[in-house]
């Protein structure tokens, strides 16, 4: 059987164009289909879309002073981006934005997974902004060690409250740097500040590391818990214990009750082993239930009075003053590691020291000195 080749010189016509529609095959019919659209929009061609260029650094700074939470949003982006250029521009927004900073309730929350985190935020921060409060969430969200990508799915848990007005959700990524993600919440905090959010709720990745730089830049850290997971204690990092100026045991509804109480007291008397706090605060344990919002008024009491407590005996102020301290210090090396890492001569050597390392030609202390050598040589 001979078929008929067609050529682009010589195409079929319009119902032909599939070989199968050749005489050559008995039987056989392929219909051609429809003609796909053009991958641009006929209409918009000689249209070209311009960029939103960036805002001056006073409309910034005046819109985020109005509260203008996509101006707010705007600014977060430059204070979380790598770029120098937006990292300038970020810094200067801040500065401006500080005298209007500080005045705000800064609170850390953290716990296991499956605590129900989120669920907890969302009844507290229904409950804030019942009484005329304002509240900013910022959820630093766990990033993938393989891929760096992050869900970022906190407005999604948290709904309801992301469409009150008078709250802001902000997830950022953990990216694999703790140390920048923590200093860039801090930096977020006082823009938070600054667009009049008085209370701060900043939830960390989960049990680890990042409880002591979140610890470093909020006035009450909370643990939060859950009853019924076997050992109540088991895996507790006693650094977090002795960090915590609250416990609360959620999920503590139907017929969780009884082992919530049981985990209660277990906590209670674990916290009276440890050394007493820095602020001569007696840390509590409570309940609660974000689900029928049982005991979430008595949270926000807690937080409450241990604010009146701390301010009375000026151990308010002091934490504060020692947290910028600390994190003056931790962003000068945060910029010298930049810093050491962009610089050209570095970057030229540092794979040629890495291959030394590996082959064993070098040892890892002498390529590290080489190499601070060499950026302090041609600085």
């Amino acid at each position: 059987m001979k078929l008929k080749i067609v050529s682009s010189q010589n195409p079929m016509k319009k119902e032909n164009r599939h070989i199968e529609n050749d005489p050559g095959y008995k039987g056989l019919k392929v219909n051609s289909g429809i003609d796909q659209p053009p991958s641009v929009n006929p209409k918009s061609v000689g249209k070209m879309v311009k960029k939103r260029a960036f805002l001056s650094i006073e409309e910034y700074v005046d819109g985020i002073l109005a509260g203008n939470r996509a101006i707010l949003s705007r600014a977060v982006t430059l204070v979380e981006s790598i770029k120098p250029g937006h990292q300038e521009l970020a810094q200067e927004i801040i500065l401006r934005c500080l005298p209007h900073s500080g005045k705000s309730l800064r609170i850390g929350i953290t716990g296991v997974p499956g605590a129900g985190k989120s669920t907890f935020i969302e009844a507290l921060g229904k409950h804030i902004t019942s009484q005329q409060g304002k509240l900013a969430v910022l959820a630093i969200d766990p990033s993938s060690e393989r891929s760096k990508g992050s869900i970022l799915g906190d407005k999604t848990r948290m709904e309801e409250l992301a469409n009150d007005s008078n709250a802001y959700i902000r997830p950022s990524p953990s990216a694999g740097s703790l140390g920048g993600v923590a200093r860039k919440t801090r930096e977020t905090v006082i823009l938070c500040e600054a667009a009049g959010f008085n209370n701060i709720f900043i939830e960390t990745v989960g049990v680890g590391q990042s409880e002591t730089a979140v610890h470093s830049m909020v006035d009450f850290f909370l643990l939060l818990q859950i009853a019924g997971a076997g050992d109540e204690l088991q895996g507790i990092k006693r650094g977090i214990m002795e960090m915590a100026d609250g416990i609360v045991i959620n999920k503590a509804d139907g017929s969780n009750i009884e082992k919530a109480e049981l985990a209660q007291r277990q906590f209670a008397n674990a916290i009276h082993l440890f050394p007493p706090s820095p602020s001569g605060w007696a840390p509590r344990v409570m309940k609660c239930s974000s689900v029928t919002l049982n005991g979430i008024e008595d949270v926000w009491k807690m937080v409450a009075d241990y604010v009146s407590f701390v301010h009375q005996n000026g151990f308010f102020d002091t934490k504060r003053n020692q947290q910028a301290k600390y994190w003056m210090y931790e962003s000068i090396n945060e910029n010298l590691k930049t810093s050491f890492y962009q610089h050209p001569h570095v970057k030229n050597m540092i794979k040629q020291v890495e291959d030394a390392v590996l082959n064993k030609k070098m040892s890892s202390f002498v390529a590290a000195n080489k190499l601070l050598k060499a950026y302090f040589k041609k600085r």
